[in-house]
């Protein structure tokens, strides 16, 4: 069948991996793509926020089957768009309509979700413009530290963790006064710290039925030992050493179950992956949010890690048929390491001439803010460039490989963390 997938980063050139492995697939159309993904499929330089001119695409080019990678279409209504249309709601499609998306797309919506179903998560209060002196008065006299969260999408920055009173008056203020992060923190929400160990559990579920998929550890900090600002993410770990059958038992009786129990109570049909960002305390997981749509650098450790089928197990989601496929999945540790622009998360050069790719071995290489150049070579064109994935018997052997591939590949102002796993190693 011809497939298109929607997106541009390294978790985009995960998902062409396992799709162009399958015999199911006959091409791969990728929307925009980038350096990597045009190795395995066709880049297809449209705008996927453009509804109308994918709709057209997909119909012009027998599409059979959608998956979208990034939130920013699904919060937008890109599922809604194609199943208002005779045509385009014949074709199986992966992502949530705008209502599921705003699991993503609202944290105030998603808290009041977790209240509703008794989920797990961090006591929380929301204000806007009008509420903003109640606001006030609330983190005045909040224990510390107190996070305050923008309501809205804002690119993986609208948290902030304040370590004082008085910092958290002034950010709340700059927040929905100043619209320090655009209209996504016209409402903000705020919550109490959690405590504990952070990791990621990934379900797919095709509106009834679901799978839970290998769970991954995530590192946000720039720097080594978790210092620094943080980014979009600087490598990962799968499968989590902590996370034992019992802790993931927990995890599924008291989020997964009753998360998708919720959705078909409020009536959202929801097909697609939903990520649940959990806070581990002393064995007990909690809540930190959700995201409508698989993580990055996450997949970059979990889809290597399915044995199965991905395109059949994509089509039995789009299909309302998950119940019917065996997933399979390896008991190998995965482990990434991401390469960055000097800069990132700041400002950053773009158009390093990348070198050293044939040199690296036994390690998936997923391009990330790569593309090429008029002369054909492989440039940065991002602040996460290129994610080093290997396996490994344990984590050790795992993080050793990806580190030695990393060291191979060459461009200037080159940067990723050494410490990826550190502290299960």
């Amino acid at each position: 069948m011809n497939i298109l997938l929607i997106g541009s980063g390294g978790r985009e050139h995960a998902f062409a991996y396992k799709i162009t492995q399958s015999a199911q697939c006959n091409k791969l159309f990728v929307m925009p793509g980038n350096a990597g993904t045009a190795q395995l499929a066709i880049n297809v330089p449209l705008d996927p926020l453009d509804f109308t001119n994918v709709g057209k695409f997909c119909l012009d080019n027998d599409v059979k089957l959608i998956i979208v990678g990034p939130e920013e279409p699904l919060v937008k209504g890109m599922r809604d768009y194609f199943g208002a249309d005779d045509h385009l709601k014949q074709i199986p499609f992966i992502g949530p309509g705008e209502k599921g998306a705003q699991l993503e797309g609202s944290k105030d919506f998603s808290k009041a979700f977790m209240k509703k179903y008794g989920i797990p998560t961090a006591a929380y209060e929301t204000f806007t413009a009008d509420t903003l002196q109640a606001g006030i008065a609330y983190v005045k006299s909040h224990s510390l530290p107190v996070v305050l969260k923008a309501d809205g999408l804002a690119a993986g920055k609208g948290v902030l963790i304040c370590q004082s009173n008085e910092e958290a008056v002034s950010e709340l203020t700059a927040m929905i006064n100043e619209q320090k992060f655009g209209v996504a923190s016209s409402k903000v929400v705020v919550e109490e710290f959690l405590s504990g160990i952070e990791l990621s559990v990934f379900v797919l579920s095709d509106g009834t039925n679901y799978k839970v998929l290998p769970s991954a550890k995530d590192y946000k900090r720039i720097g080594e030992g978790d210092t620094g600002l943080n980014t979009g993410g600087m490598g990962a770990v799968s499968p989590v050493p902590f996370a034992d059958a019992a802790f993931l038992q927990k995890v599924e009786e008291r989020i997964i179950k009753p998360t998708i129990d919720g959705l078909k109570k409020e009536e959202i049909h929801y097909v697609g992956f939903i990520f649940i960002g959990l806070m581990n305390k002393d064995g007990e997981p909690s809540v930190i949010e959700y995201n409508c749509r698989m993580g990055d650098p996450e997949t970059e450790v979990v889809l290597p890690r399915i044995e199965s089928d991905f395109v059949e197990l994509m089509f039995a989601a789009g299909t309302g048929k998950l119940n019917e496929i065996e997933l399979k999945l390896s008991n190998q540790t995965a482990v990434t390491v991401m390469l960055v622009s000097e800069g990132y998360p700041g400002d950053y050069p773009k158009g390093k001439v990348m070198t050293g790719f044939e040199q690296t071995s036994n390690s998936i290489l997923f391009h990330a803010g790569t593309q090429k150049n008029e002369k054909g070579e492989i440039v940065t064109n991002g602040g996460r460039v290129l994610a080093v994935t290997s396996f490994g018997n344990n984590l050790k052997e795992a993080a050793t490989q990806s580190f030695a591939n990393a060291e191979k590949i060459q461009y200037e102002g080159k940067y990723y963390r050494k410490d990826i796993g550190y502290e299960f190693l």
